[in-house]
């Protein structure tokens, strides 16, 4: 199979190394958005993602350990030695779990190993242009099992602007929109919401399967707003396209419950009982033929 030679970094420098477009198709147009590497405050959202609000470790250490690092002891070991993800077993709370990373108040170096997803992209991945599924994301490197990818970073904004949002959208645009639910103790829910359609990352391009090779995992960095990455839940190859389940779905991997999402994609649009829904071409044999569709925010539902 041959490719053309990427091209361009999207990032324009924002991340640690470029991300790459390839312009296989002369007819299709990247669309306007601003890039960020990180979420950032939209409207409705009271705390800024940048702030840092949660509590440090003391350590002193090139890496924190569990016997005498405060956040491991708080929040568990999250990763081993080379920051590989160490769970990816699904609970069965139907909520996420997240994942603590040491911050911007802890004594550790920047290289302990509880430092992942805040050191940003590491891997070579290139933006194309899919045959029937508009844009999707490859990757140019081979990537082991538990390794972070990348964020779905962008607005982080109030479940009324969402629906606000989505109900003014028309029926052929793109809908980006991710709500991450999570169990915050004493039967409390919190919610987070993500729009990466004017400002984002690479993470907005990734296209939708339902046998991805991908899974959504919110990280606690700073701020107890999280961050939604990406990691790989088997081993990648090279040159393999990157996709994740809208649904928040993968085998046994933590649930993530998601609002009706689009890439951009030339998806032909269909209804059902009287709702839009769109054609799924993502090719894998256990297909459900749309993309998922959540509810729950046009009826205002939480």
């Amino acid at each position: 199979m041959s490719f053309n030679r990427p091209d361009v970094d999207l990032s324009n420098s924002l991340e640690n190394v470029p991300v790459l477009t390839e312009r296989s198709s002369a007819v299709m147009t990247l669309p306007e958005f601003q890039y960020s590497p990180d979420n950032i405050q939209g409207p409705g959202c009271t705390v800024d993602p940048s702030e840092v609000t949660l509590p440090g470790c003391s350590c002193r250490s090139h890496s924190c350990f569990p016997e005498n690092c405060s956040c491991l002891q708080t929040h568990g070991q999250a990763y081993d030695s080379t920051g590989t993800l160490l769970t990816l077993s699904r609970t069965n709370s139907g909520y996420c779990s997240p994942v603590f990373e040491c911050n911007a108040l802890c004594t550790c170096s920047d290289a302990c190993s509880n430092r992942v997803v805040q050191r940003g992209l590491r891997l070579r991945l290139v933006v194309y242009g899919t045959e029937n599924r508009g844009w999707g994301v490859r990757t140019l490197e081979a990537i082991p099992c538990g390794t972070f990818v990348c964020e779905y970073a962008g607005e982080v904004i109030s479940f009324e602007e969402a629906r606000r949002r989505q109900l003014a959208q028309r029926s052929e645009e793109n809908n980006y929109i991710i709500a991450v639910r999570e169990h915050a103790g004493t039967g409390s829910i919190t919610e987070t919401f993500v729009d990466p359609a004017t400002v984002g990352n690479v993470g907005r391009f990734l296209n939708h399967s339902c046998q991805p090779n991908l899974f959504m995992q919110p990280v606690r960095v700073h701020s107890v707003v999280p961050r939604l990455a990406l990691f790989a839940g088997r081993d990648v190859d090279a040159q393999e396209e990157l996709t994740f389940d809208y649904s928040g779905g993968y085998s046994n991997q933590p649930p993530v419950e998601l609002l009706s999402t689009q890439s951009d994609a030339a998806i032909e649009a269909s209804r059902t009982d009287g709702l839009q829904r769109k054609e799924c071409h993502c090719g894998a044999n256990n297909c459900v033929q749309f993309l998922p569709l959540d509810l729950s925010i046009i009826n205002g539902n939480d």
